[in-house]
């Protein structure tokens, strides 16, 4: 489903990232991890078009990512959330999940500001769209609540059911436990794997790494812009170039 072929990204003088390779099957949860600094989120702004990769191709089934605007892969069905969340704070919930339609509302500036029958209609066809997938992460009962009073962990549910609204096939989440207590850890992961069960492919950056050994299928490892390891939890969990990179040399021996 998700391709790099010897991706590299330079800022300048500086190489963040160096002939990085994987693949990720459909269908998976997908894991990428790595110390601070490692280029993670370069690689998740490289795959939704916030940046150009130096060298290398970005491949999501079968369509070259590489030169493509990013509202064209959100259109192709790549979609994201960000480690800072980011929702309208000022508006209800259901209208933060119509916003994520928008590119899919079929209506002309015409029919909105004369209120015609297609304007209506897509309207109200948006609106139960969004209750829907806020029931997917348990929200729904909150549906018309400013999503400023929502708990931190809510709203990060919130921003995956925004997400989800641009009907995407690749659902990017970069780093979806941060800042959440032990709690709310294990009720995301359960909405992680209920979105995956209604047949969405899932790729994420995260440091919880337990977290990622028990929700992702594959993982990859990245550390100082390459790929040092990959493959299932338990091979990656007992590769010692991964417990050198977390611990040292010295702690690692």
């Amino acid at each position: 489903m998700l391709e790099l072929r010897s991706v590299s990204k330079n800022f300048g003088g500086l190489r963040v990232l160096q002939d990085v390779s994987f693949t990720m099957p459909q269908g998976s949860i997908y894991g990428l991890i790595g110390p601070n600094g490692a280029g993670k989120t370069t690689i998740v702004n490289l795959i939704t078009g916030l940046l150009r990769p130096s060298s290398g191709e970005l491949r999501f089934n079968e369509h070259d990512l590489t030169t493509v605007a990013s509202h064209k892969i959100t259109q192709l069905g790549v979609a994201r959330t960000f480690q800072n969340i980011r929702i309208f704070k000022e508006m209800s919930l259901l209208e933060n999940v119509v916003v994520g339609m928008h590119e899919h509302l079929n209506y002309g500036v015409a029919s909105m500001l004369f209120n015609l029958g297609t304007y209506k209609d897509a309207e109200k066809k948006a609106k139960e769209r969004a209750h829907e997938l806020l029931s997917w992460v348990r929200l729904d009962h909150k549906a018309h609540m400013l999503a400023d009073n929502l708990s931190y962990g809510e709203q990060r549910k919130l921003e995956f059911a925004r997400a989800l609204a641009t009907q995407p096939k690749l659902l990017l989440l970069d780093e979806p436990v941060a800042g959440m207590n032990p709690a709310e850890k294990t009720e995301l992961m359960a909405e992680i794997v209920n979105i995956r069960q209604r047949g969405f492919s899932i790729f994420m950056i995260e440091h919880d790494m337990r977290f990622v050994m028990e929700l992702c299928d594959r993982i990859a490892v990245l550390n100082f812009g390459k790929i040092i390891a990959e493959g299932t939890p338990e091979e990656v969990r007992n590769n010692p170039d991964v417990i050198e990179a977390y611990l040292g040399k010295e702690d690692a021996e």
